[in-house]
């Protein structure tokens, strides 16, 4: 047994009641949307970020219906924007699964995000806790923000490490924070030092999450659903390769540095691209920055709370995430 399945394990029945909610909430009278819930909701994934908030209400509490709701809140507005980027990016397969888009089409899969997002704010409506609403409103409002900053970079090539570490703050890191608000608010926790040290932690785990999805668009067996060198196809430039384009001083820097920068790459130029991020360094520099990262965040919560199991479960968590191989 791996520690991320003695994580799930330890918290069964909470994840149960979870998926139970999930089930329910996205029951309708449609038979069509039904069918195509159904078929989704049977690749649930890890649920990494449900179980953020159940870890965060029980560092902070007990986990309590309203828990559980807030939890399906996040992981339904979590996928609402996995089926719209699936829309946007034409995206056939994620995770070896054919996508709503790819079973269907681009018409459904749109409905069914939205059908995903309404529930998400009805549940966090309906906790009757003002500070829920707020933190999954503002989410949605920041997972646009990143996606479309990326989509800007993309296009006009404006990249830094300073830009790219706001871009996945705002596309990625931005969730687990506030899956850790959601799960401190429903425990009952008011602001203050705790929670601000748990949206930390939250974050440098989410920034850790991100660079290690980027780590795999540079090896073609990652089985993570997507090609190698998509993210470069889609003119989109990460840490490994990043890091060398701004540290570089071989013979190759310049033209690499240019090639990058090209609006349409031919797939030769993506392996060229990839394989000069590797050989100098690229994917080094990226693992030490998640282990810097993860440093930095067990740190603080070993800083303000006391040894617990559940302690324990956050910080074998971030572990995972930089460990895992899909």
């Amino acid at each position: 047994m791996t520690t991320f399945q003695s994580i799930q394990q330890t918290l069964a029945p909470e994840l149960q009641q979870l998926n139970d909610l999930i089930s329910a909430t996205l029951s309708s009278p449609n038979a069509l949307m039904n069918k195509v819930i159904a078929t989704y909701l049977e690749r649930k994934g890890k649920q990494i970020r449900p179980i953020m908030v159940l870890l965060s209400a029980k560092l902070l509490g007990n986990v309590s219906r309203k828990v559980i709701e807030g939890a399906v809140a996040v992981e339904l507005l979590h996928n609402a924007s996995l089926i719209h980027d699936d829309v946007v990016d034409d995206t056939r397969l994620r995770r070896d699964a054919a996508t709503i888009n790819g079973l269907w089409d681009n018409h459904l899969a749109v409905l069914i995000g939205d059908f995903f997002l309404s529930n998400s704010l009805m549940l966090a409506s309906g906790t009757g806790d003002i500070r829920i609403v707020d933190s999954i409103a503002s989410l949605g409002r920041l997972l646009s923000i990143g996606e479309l900053d990326e989509i800007y970079n993309a296009r006009y090539n404006n990249l830094t490490e300073e830009v790219y570490f706001n871009i996945i703050y705002r596309k990625t890191a931005s969730l687990f924070v506030s899956c850790a608000e959601v799960g401190a608010y429903a425990a009952g926790e008011p602001e203050g030092e705790r929670l601000d040290a748990l949206r930390e932690f939250a974050r440098l785990l989410g920034l850790c999450f991100q660079i290690k999805d980027d780590i795999f668009d540079y090896f073609s067996d990652s089985a993570v659903g997507k090609p190698t060198g998509n993210d470069l196809r889609e003119g989109k430039i990460t840490l490994p390769l990043l890091h060398v384009l701004e540290t570089g001083a071989d013979e190759d820097h310049e033209r690499m540095t240019a090639l990058a920068r090209k609006e349409l790459l031919e797939p030769a130029e993506i392996s060229e691209l990839i394989e000069y991020a590797v050989t100098n360094g690229g994917i080094d520099y990226a693992y030490q920055t998640m282990e810097r990262l993860r440093d930095q965040a067990c740190d603080i919560l070993r800083t303000n709370f006391p040894p617990s199991a559940t302690l324990d479960a956050f910080l074998s968590l971030i572990d995972f995430i930089i460990t895992r191989d899909r």
